[in-house]
């Protein structure tokens, strides 16, 4: 069982950064691979970026390539998502996800654990 507490959230200005930490619990965090989604029209939430359990492979959504970087500390148990250039349509809850696979994947089917969300909202 793993359990995610995201933080991080808040308000910004278009064109402004924030980075969202999630802190799991459990001894088993570096087996898994790590997720950030938001909701989505049409889908219930989309991957926004992913993780593989290294850190060696990463996954981006085409909205946040070039803007959004993903990155993990297995030893802290932390995953993180840095969001620069921030953009009004990037407002959204950002959930963080754990699934028990190794590779960096991009459905929430795929994964199995899940956080509360942590609302970002962008003012333009």
């Amino acid at each position: 069982q793993v359990q995610l507490v995201e933080s991080g959230g808040g308000l910004v200005q278009a064109g402004g950064s924030l980075r969202l930490p999630c802190a799991a619990s459990g001894r088993t965090f570096s087996s898994y691979a790590m997720g950030w989604f938001r909701p989505a029209p049409g889908k219930a939430r989309e991957c926004v970026a992913s993780i593989s359990w290294l850190g060696g492979s990463t996954y981006y959504a085409d909205p946040v390539k070039g803007r959004f970087t993903i990155s993990r500390d297995n030893a802290r148990n932390t995953v993180y998502l840095q969001m620069n250039s921030l953009k009004p349509e990037d407002t959204a809850v950002y959930y963080c996800a754990a699934a028990r696979q190794r590779s960096a994947r991009r459905t929430a089917d795929d994964f199995d654990y899940w956080g509360q969300g942590t609302q970002v909202t962008v003012s333009s």
